[in-house]
């Protein structure tokens, strides 16, 4: 739980609201589509400046051919390589986030497991 201003609770621990920013997880959909948006713009602009301006020495843009289906350097091209920019790009955002969290939550479940397992060490000392 994220609130401006002041400490977040995590039930026993307060977190300091910059902390608890850092370790909040990201969200899967909503990143998968900001990449997917950004990569199918990024393929529709390259394709279509490679169309209207002919560069030198630019790009060898027809290996996307080879990835995308259906893709061609042209007008109907460039549409294609938006769609998929836009697919690919959701399924790689997706599964960044999913790594990410993922990762996150293995790294936080093993340091509050080994705090729990200091405080406890000298347990039967006590009894």
């Amino acid at each position: 739980m994220i609130t401006r201003g002041g400490p977040v609770s995590t039930g026993d621990d307060v977190l300091p609201p910059a902390l608890a920013l850092a370790f909040a997880p990201l969200h899967k959909r909503a990143f998968g589509t900001a990449v997917g948006a950004a990569a199918g713009l990024a393929f529709l602009v390259l394709t279509l400046v490679h169309v209207l301006a002919h560069p030198r020495g630019a790009l060898p843009l027809e290996l996307l051919g080879e990835y995308f289906y259906g893709y061609q350097v042209s007008w109907a091209g460039a549409f294609i390589a938006l769609a998929w920019g836009l697919a690919v790009g959701f399924v790689a955002g997706w599964f960044f986030a999913f790594c990410r969290n993922l990762a996150l939550a293995i790294s936080i479940f093993v340091s509050r497991t080994r705090g729990e397992l200091d405080s406890t060490r000298d347990f039967l000392d006590h009894i």
